[in-house]
């Protein structure tokens, strides 16, 4: 496996719509998510999108440690995901507001407002249909990722700037929630 270069905020490719991948079972995809799953664990982060390494293709990877979600929140998948041209709905009218940063963004984080329950859809490497339903952590990284390939930053969906702050100053935002 390899670590692959995450791109910086500013680069073009974060800002396209990506590509739908043709086939979910090509050896080269499977190879790529595996090498952004290496990636995304040595950044650390828990969520990567094929845009973020420079490849405009609807593929994203994500792993939610159970240590980081919250208590009452329904499980996140054990060990890493793998979601090949995912499509999201939101499940309700509501919105929560929580805490995000992102690797291509460095040294930041942000209060996003997100829908507190998704669905989602995607094909698996193995071209089967994944289905699920998602709310907390788990559905705040797919929200993050998808929006990866349709060209948004979490900094679009900020309510306003004083929503952003350095990591280092992060801890004071909690009190904006």
């Amino acid at each position: 496996m390899t670590l692959l270069k995450i791109v910086s905020m500013g680069h073009p490719v974060l800002r396209r719509l990506a590509d739908p991948v043709a086939d979910p079972t090509d050896p080269e995809i499977a190879r790529l998510a595996a090498d952004m799953i290496e990636t995304m664990r040595d950044a650390p982060g828990i969520g990567l999108a094929a845009p973020q390494i420079y490849r405009p293709l609807r593929l994203i990877v994500f792993e939610v440690p159970a240590a980081r979600q919250e208590e009452g929140e329904p499980p996140a998948p054990d060990g890493p995901t793998v979601l090949v041209n995912p499509e999201i709905v939101p499940l309700d009218e509501e919105t929560v507001v929580g805490l995000e940063g992102c690797l291509s963004i460095p040294g930041f984080r942000g209060l996003v407002p997100r829908w507190r329950r998704i669905g989602y859809r995607a094909l698996g490497l193995d071209g089967k249909v994944i289905e699920r339903e998602a709310e907390g952590l788990h559905g705040r990284v797919v929200q993050h990722e998808v929006d990866h390939l349709d060209g948004v930053l979490y900094l679009d969906r900020l309510r306003d700037l004083n929503d952003l702050a350095s990591d280092s100053e992060a801890r004071y935002l909690t009190d904006r929630v």
